[in-house]
């Protein structure tokens, strides 16, 4: 029976490992994930239950410095992440110099007087002298009440990491029922998979200019899941790319979406995708709340 309840944020810049780090920790794909910046753009709950207590992670896009409409509301949400929550984890590569977009976090939870763990990820590329240099380098920023190294990758530092966290704990009511791993309806995250297909596939600027809409998601008498999503992208010229020579980068793209979604819905997916122009949608508010990228 659940009995406390410890809310985290995890922050940090683009790219540090933030997504992989929370399935790493729920042991289920909640997030997507890609080697390209800018992946989140929507704050997403994963709920994990340890014993008696429910611990509530807060994955939040890449802090970092705006250029659109889209990276406006992407670095509200985490600032408003940061604010009201029982800890904050930020999530730092290992280089043993404070960055400046690690140093705003920092005020940031400076101003919140939250209790703060420092979390260094990906160890595993790095020597042990280096991590004590890192170390080092955010003990003289910021008086974090905890410390982890871990490797969100292989696996490493992740139950030193939760007990950490569970220290943060309060008493009160379970906060989501013992089958949700997530807030994120099943039609969002598999958008959110196509749109990681388009993030793996694609070069340059092209995914970061893109969203995908679910327009039909029903179940089927024999449990075949029909999906219809349409690619949204900002130009004719990166449509040609999407679809490529006779329809070839978008079947790879439909192919590796559909595996990954049929192994989260576990049963046989039917999926249709089409591609649409919005030019410079990223800058329009109606196209942005029409996406989801609602405050």
């Amino acid at each position: 029976m659940i009995e406390k309840n410890v809310m985290v944020t995890i922050a940090g810049r683009p790219n540090v490992g933030k997504s992989t780090l929370t399935n790493a920790l729920v042991g289920e794909k909640i997030s997507i994930v890609s080697n390209k910046p800018q992946t989140t753009r929507n704050r997403i709950f994963a709920v994990l239950n340890r014993g008696r207590t429910q611990i509530v992670l807060t994955d939040t896009p890449g802090f970092h410095r705006a250029r659109t409409r889209l990276g406006d509301y992407m670095v509200k949400v985490v600032e408003e992440s940061v604010a009201d929550v029982d800890v904050i984890a930020l999530v730092v590569e290992p280089i043993a110099n404070v960055g400046e977009q690690e140093r705003i976090l920092i005020e940031k939870i400076k101003a919140t007087k939250a209790p703060a763990v420092l979390v260094i990820n990906k160890i595993d590329t790095v020597e042990k002298q280096t991590l004590l240099e890192v170390i080092a380098a955010y003990s003289s920023a910021h008086e974090f009440d905890a410390i982890v190294p871990v490797s969100a990758r292989k696996g490493q530092g992740l139950e030193e990491l939760l007990e950490e966290l569970e220290r943060f704990s309060v008493d009160g009511p379970q906060l989501f029922p013992d089958d949700m791993i997530t807030d994120q309806p099943e039609r969002q995250i598999c958008a959110e998979m196509i749109r990681e297909k388009l993030l793996l596939c694609l070069d340059k600027e092209i995914p970061h200019g893109t969203a995908v809409e679910i327009t039909k998601f029903s179940r089927r008498d024999d449990d075949i899941i029909d999906i219809e999503a349409t690619i949204i992208c900002e130009k004719d010229s990166h449509k040609g790319i999407i679809i490529g020579k006779k329809g070839a980068m978008l079947k790879k793209i439909g192919e590796l979406a559909r595996k990954d979604i049929e192994q989260f819905m576990g049963d046989k997916v039917y999926l249709q995708t089409w591609v649409k122009v919005k030019e410079n949608w990223r800058d329009n508010q109606a196209q942005l709340q029409n996406f989801g990228y609602t405050e």
